[in-house]
C-alpha cells in the first residue's frame, strides 16, 4: 500500500498556516499553497485534491485536474494516480485494494451521511473485493466537545461515538464510530490515529481556529 499522512512541517507557509498547508480555502497565500502541493507532487507524482463540503458525493478520478472536484470522497482505478483528503480534525480515511483506492473526508456530518460506505460501494462496483482501510490523525473523543443535542443526534445512529471530555461534558469519538462501521462492513483497518488537537505538529481547527490543512494521500 502506497500512502502517507502529512503533518504541518516542511513547507513554505508562514504564520498560522506554518508550514506545509495544503488547503486553498483557508485564506493562506494561494501561490504558497500551490508551491506546497507541488513539493508533494515532486515526491509522489500527480495528486488530485477535492473541494470538500461535508456531503457524501464520491467522484471517480481518471486524470488529475487543476480544478478540485466538489466531493467528499475520491476513487480511482488508475495506477500511479494519487488522491488526497485534506483535514484539520476530521478523519482522513484512505481505502486500498488491488483494483482501486479512495481518499475519504469523514467528519461528523460525513459519518452521519454515510460517505465512507458510499466510497466502499463505488470501489466494490469497480471490482474491488479485498479492501483495507487506513485511519489517519483526527481529533479524539476527549477533545471533541459538542452540545448535548449534537451528541444525541450522532449517537442515535452510531452508539460507539459517545464520549465525554475531561470535564464530563458531551463529546464525540468519531474514530471509534468509524472503526465499528468499517468492522461491520468487513473492512480490516490499519490504524494510524493520533489526536490532532493534542499534537502541535498537526493542524487542528478546534484548537487554533485559523489554521492550515494536512492531508492523507493514497496511490494505486
Amino acid at each position: 500500500m502506497k500512502y502517507r499522512f502529512t503533518n504541518r512541517t516542511g513547507g513554505a507557509s508562514s504564520g498560522a498556516f506554518a508550514s506545509l498547508n495544503l488547503g486553498t480555502h483557508v485564506n493562506d497565500d494561494l501561490e504558497t499553497v500551490l508551491a506546497n502541493r507541488a513539493l508533494l507532487a515532486s515526491e509522489l507524482g500527480p495528486i488530485q485534491y477535492m473541494y470538500q463540503v461535508h456531503g457524501n458525493r464520491v467522484a471517480i478520478i481518471e486524470e488529475v485536474t487543476d480544478e478540485d472536484p466538489t466531493a467528499d470522497a475520491l476513487v480511482t482505478g488508475i495506477p500511479g494516480l494519487s488522491l488526497a483528503v485534506q483535514v484539520a480534525d476530521c478523519i482522513p480515511l484512505l481505502l486500498h485494494s488491488s483494483q482501486s483506492v479512495a481518499a475519504v473526508h469523514v467528519g461528523r456530518k460525513g459519518l452521519v451521511n454515510g460517505v465512507a460506505l458510499a466510497a466502499i460501494e463505488v470501489m466494490r462496483d469497480m471490482g474491488s473485493t479485498q479492501i483495507t482501510a487506513i485511519i489517519g490523525p483526527s481529533i479524539c473523543g476527549t477533545c471533541y466537545e459538542v452540545s448535548q443535542e449534537i451528541h444525541d443526534e450522532v449517537v442515535a445512529l452510531h452508539p460507539a461515538a459517545t464520549a465525554k471530555t475531561a470535564q464530563g461534558t458531551p463529546a464525540l469519538d468519531l474514530p471509534a464510530a468509524l472503526r465499528v462501521l468499517l468492522k461491520d462492513a468487513g473492512i480490516p483497518i490499519v490504524d494510524e490515529f493520533q489526536c490532532t488537537h493534542e499534537n502541535s505538529d498537526l493542524y487542528s481547527y478546534r484548537r487554533d481556529g485559523v489554521t492550515g490543512r494536512q492531508a492523507g494521500i493514497i496511490t494505486l
